[in-house]
């Protein structure tokens, strides 16, 4: 703690660029903004070999999917 306390009355303006960082990218996270970027992540890791698709292409099925089908539980 004492460490930390002192990296942040060091250098407070980069310690709140920091936290705001991590709020942002936290507040992508959840309402999905970063799907896209995380989709383009997942893809070059797991299917290297195939090309990927667009922003629109992958929009439009992430509304398909999120909008047909059966969505209760029972």
């Amino acid at each position: 703690m004492g460490q930390r306390l002192s990296s942040l009355l060091r250098d407070p303006l980069a310690t709140i660029l920091r936290w705001h960082d991590r709020g942002w990218q936290a507040l992508r996270r959840l309402s999905g903004d970063d799907g896209y970027e995380r989709y383009l992540a997942h893809h070059a890791a797991a299917h290297p070999d195939t090309p990927a698709m667009t922003r629109n292409a992958w929009f439009a099925r992430e509304q398909e999917r999120k909008w047909n089908g059966i969505k209760r539980c029972c």
